[in-house]
Parts: C-alpha cells; structure tokens; sequence
C-alpha cells in the first residue's frame, strides 16, 4: 500500500492507504484539512494541492479546467480527482489552514438583565452546592461551588463557529473563541449538507466533526480563563435550522425534501452529556425556536438582538451569508424569509477566492485617476480574495464602466487606463485585481447569482407588506463578515436598493449576542417564542413569477 506525507508550514502527516483512494480521501484520513466545498465531485477547484515527490506524476483526465498551464507546470493537482497509486509527498498550501481566518466574534451589544436559567444556593449545614436550572434541581456539588457558574454561547454557522463563556451571575463574557466550521471542508452550502448528511455515514460524520471541534474550543475557552469545564451549566445554541439537526445528530433529510419540515422546532432543552460535550454532566443545551426549515434559530436570536419587535417604522434585517436570512419589521409585525445566496460572498465558488485569511485583498478602489488601491489581511502579498474585497472589486468596476449592466466584462469608455488591467488568461477575458490574482467573468456570475437572490428577497419582502424602499427606515446588515463589507459595494452591485445607501446599520454577529441574551436572561426564552410564533414566513418558491424577480435582480 502507498505511503502519503502531507505537509503545511509546521505540520506533517504521514500514513499508509489503500492504493485507488484519492488523495482528498488520504488527507482526511490523515486528518490534514484539505478544503473541498463540492464534496470532491471535482467542480470547485478549491482542493488544490502540490506534488512534491515523485516528480513527474500523469495528471488526471478531468482536471484541465480546473488547472490552469502554469499550475500544471508547479506539479499542482485537485486532491479529489487524483489517485494514489505509489508513494507520493504533497505539500499543502496555507491558504487551507483554517487557524489563520478572521471570524467576527462580536455584535453591537444591548443592555441584558442579568436572570440566567441556571443558579447555585451553599447549604453550609451539609457543605454541598445545589444546582438549579429553571426552578429545577439538577443535582449538588460537594464543598462551596456557588460562585462558579458559567454557561457558553455556540454560534453554529454554515462556515464558521463561535463560542463565548459566560459568568452567569454577574453577565460577564470571560472569553471568545472561533474556527471554521469543520464541515464546510465536506460540503460548502446547506443544499450540499444536507445531501451529504442525509445518510446515516454522512450524518456522523459531520455531527462527529462538529462536537469534536466544539470541545476543542471549549478546551481552548477553559485555559484562557482558567476556569473549569465542569462548571458550565448551560450551552445555547444558536444556528440555521440544518446546522442544528447536525449539532443534536438528527438527520436533515426532510429539509431537502416537500414539504421542508423540520424534524424539531427548538424552545427546547436538551442533555449536554447526551452529545459527549466537555462540560459539568448536570448542563443543558438550550435551542431556541426556529420559524421553518430555512429560517433558523440564529435569525431568532437576531430578531432578539435587534429588538425587532420592538422597532419603531420599517426595518430590514439581512443576514449577508450562504443563506441569505431576512426579516423584514413593519411596526411589530414581522415576517421572514431566505433565499440562497450560496458562498460566493465568504470567496467560495471564485477562482481566486479565499477566505478572510493573511494576504485576502478586502479592500480594493480605483481612484480618480484610474489608479487601483487595494489592501489585504495582514498587509501581505495578495493572495487572494475575500468576501469583502470581492463585493469591492465588482462595485468599483460596476461603478468604473468595466462590468456592464448584464455582468459582461469590458474596457471602459469612460476609463481607458484601466485597460492595461484586463488581461487574456487561458482565452478568456479577466481583470488583474494583483500580480497572481484575477477576477474573470465566471466570478462576475457568481456574484451577479448571490446579489441576485438576496435582491429578489428583499423586493419579495417588501411587496408582500406594500412597502416600498424609500420608506424603510433603516436597514440592519448582520452576518459572519458584515462589519467588513463597504456600505457603497453594496449598493453599486445592486445588492441593495439605492434609496437604502444612508440607512444601514451593520449589527455583526448578532446570532452571538442573541443567543447571549438567552443565556444571561431566561424570561427571554418565552418572550421570543410568542414573537416568533407570530412572524410569518415568506416561501419564495410560492410567489408567481419569483424566478422573473430573480432574473431582473441578475443586473447591475
């Protein structure tokens, strides 16, 4: 059988496989992340990888389109459609290392008071703490523990997670902590997830993934608060209606399928020590209710970060993200809807997309004398690009003349010294953002796709209410990467309307600090399952002529 070595930087795996697996599989198996988001179908082309040794390996027929000549040239190969027949050494770039990407942690914060689920009374007659939980005794500690009590916020997103410790008794966040979600590296978006899970493999595999991952930030929480795992009482978590069937380990096949139901509706309570979470064996894990099969807890807990309820006018809430989530508050009354963006806006699905890492450009603008200005994480060398700096690029060359109004890539009229930027690689017009980093007209569709969706929502919300966009009042941007998008970008691509452009407001992780209101303030958890069960949900698949919406909304 082959022997593989797989190296990054400071990490090395070695091990012996079965020859005819593909070196995607061999990597994890040797749990060395490898980033496939289409599940090594082979459509991505974000696996990537480099042949060390031997020197001269057959690429694999499949891959040209995906591979570029100078890439071929580098001995660069897509993991998932390579074979392992002999030994082979692979090298990894950092681009696939997940510890060096930027997370947003934090929202905009509210004042909570402090009325937790959990309390501890010293009975100092038997030296022995009692711990309760919604006027419940769940069970005693020996000796005087009743100024330890913790609990621990888990934002479950589709790309990344967070989680924040708590003290319970004076509201206190002692610490913060992030990763990507491990199962982005199986599937990318929600759709894929849920075909990947829908199997009884699939579905312990990402749960697996999940709790091993959570406990390792808990791990990580507890030694830099030097505070004891066995004294957190409660985990909220806080996600999108699939990513918490995948954290509970319950299937989300039904999603995928009429009538998209939800096997559970949250407002529940649940064992930690059930799902071998490394916490104190008397925790619960709340989940609070979730409004439909794709409308989520995390958008509970923004309407209850946001106080939507409770807003004055119009308010737009739009969660930037794979999902697309929006709320839209007429006076009290809400109604929701999602639509899917995909991950175009978090850099998947782009030729040079990356995530928010060193060397991603997040900034990028042509100034007045047609000169580019961009700038990266980090300050280094681009590399790549994010998000933002995508949503930035398209804008300026929107703006600039360079994309016209179908999404076609041009020289501009108006800016003939930008032509010197639009370039032919492998036969086909892109713009050169930096030295190695392109957008090319397949990224333009990308986005056109994702600013499309999230438009077509937004327009379906506001028709249904008879709303029109000058009379929103404000509009809240929430979302994994939303403090870094530039409000300008998200006009100019279409994103939003015009009438929008002095209104928004960007709220961050507001999943987060929800799902922290929850956790320090238990009469919230009834307060929101009223408002909830009152927000109606927009089906968009159920509006006539939704798809003619979505096409008008394609344009520039």
């Amino acid at each position: 059988m082959p022997d593989v070595t797989f190296f990054r930087e400071d990490t090395t795996v070695s091990l012996t496989i079965e020859s005819g697996a593909s070196l995607l599989e061999a990597a994890r198996q040797g749990g060395m992340l490898v980033e496939s988001p289409c599940n090594g179908t082979g459509t991505c082309g974000k696996c990537k990888v480099r042949i060390v040794q031997p020197e001269s390996l057959i690429q694999p027929a499949g891959a040209s389109s995906q591979i570029s000549a100078e890439e071929r040239r580098q001995r660069i190969v897509l993991a998932c459609t390579t074979i392992v027949d002999r030994d082979l050494t692979v090298e990894v770039s950092s681009r696939q290392d997940s510890r060096n990407v930027r997370i947003i942690q934090h929202g905009v914060s509210r004042a909570i008071e402090i009325d937790s689920a959990v309390s501890k009374r010293y009975d100092t007659v038997r030296d022995s703490t009692e711990v309760w939980a919604g006027g419940r005794l769940l069970g005693l500690e020996a000796a005087d523990t009743a100024r330890e009590c913790y609990g621990l916020v888990v934002d479950i997103g589709t790309t990344t997670l967070v989680a924040a410790l708590f003290d319970l008794i004076s509201g206190r966040e002692l610490g913060t902590v992030s990763s990507l979600n491990p199962q982005s590296h199986q599937a990318q978006d929600v759709l894929s997830r849920i075909k990947f899970a829908s199997t009884a493999q699939g579905l312990a595999v990402m749960h697996t993934d999940f709790i091993g991952v959570l406990n390792r930030l808990i791990a990580d929480l507890t030694l830099q608060t030097n505070i004891a795992a066995s004294r957190i009482y409660e985990i909220i978590f806080s996600g999108n209606t699939c990513m918490l069937h995948l954290a509970l380990g319950v299937s989300p096949a039904s999603l995928g399928k009429y009538p998209y139901t939800p096997e559970f509706r949250g407002g529940s309570q649940h064992l930690a020590g059930d799902y071998e979470i490394s916490v104190s064996p008397l925790a619960r894990i709340y989940v609070p209710p979730i409004m439909s099969a794709y409308v989520g807890a995390d958008i509970t807990s923004g309407i209850l970060a946001a106080r939507l309820q409770q807003q004055q006018g119009v308010t737009l809430f739009v969660d930037v993200g794979t999902n697309g989530e929006m709320v839209l508050a007429n006076n009290g009354k809400l109604i929701a809807t999602s639509t899917a963006a995909g991950p175009a806006f978090e850099g998947m699905n782009i030729g040079n997309g990356m995530r928010a890492a060193p060397g991603a450009v997040e900034r990028f603008a042509i100034t007045g004398n047609g000169a580019v200005e961009l700038k990266t994480i980090g300050g280094q060398k681009p590399i790549g690009i994010c998000g933002s700096g995508l949503l930035d690029i398209v804008g300026e060359l929107v703006k600039h003349g360079c994309i016209q109004k179908n999404g076609k890539l041009q020289p501009s009229p108006s800016r003939p010294e930008l032509a010197g930027q639009l370039l032919k690689k492998e036969g086909k017009t892109v713009f050169q953002v930096a030295d190695g980093v392109f957008l090319s007209q397949k990224d333009i569709r990308q986005v056109q796709l994702a600013k499309g969706a999230i438009r077509a929502g937004i327009e379906a919300l506001l028709a249904k209410n008879g709303v029109r966009p000058e009379m929103v009042d404000r509009v809240y941007i929430a979302g994994s990467f939303g403090y870094h998008l530039n409000p300008e970008s998200l006009i100019n691509i279409g994103m939003l309307p015009p009438d929008f452009h002095h209104k928004i407001e960007f709220q961050g992780n507001t999943s987060k600090t929800g799902g922290q209101a929850f956790l320090l303030n238990y009469p919230s958890r009834r307060e929101i399952s009223e408002v909830v069960a009152a927000v109606e949900v927009l089906e968009l698949a159920t509006i006539e002529d939704f798809d003619k919406l979505f096409v008008s909304c394609l344009s520039f």
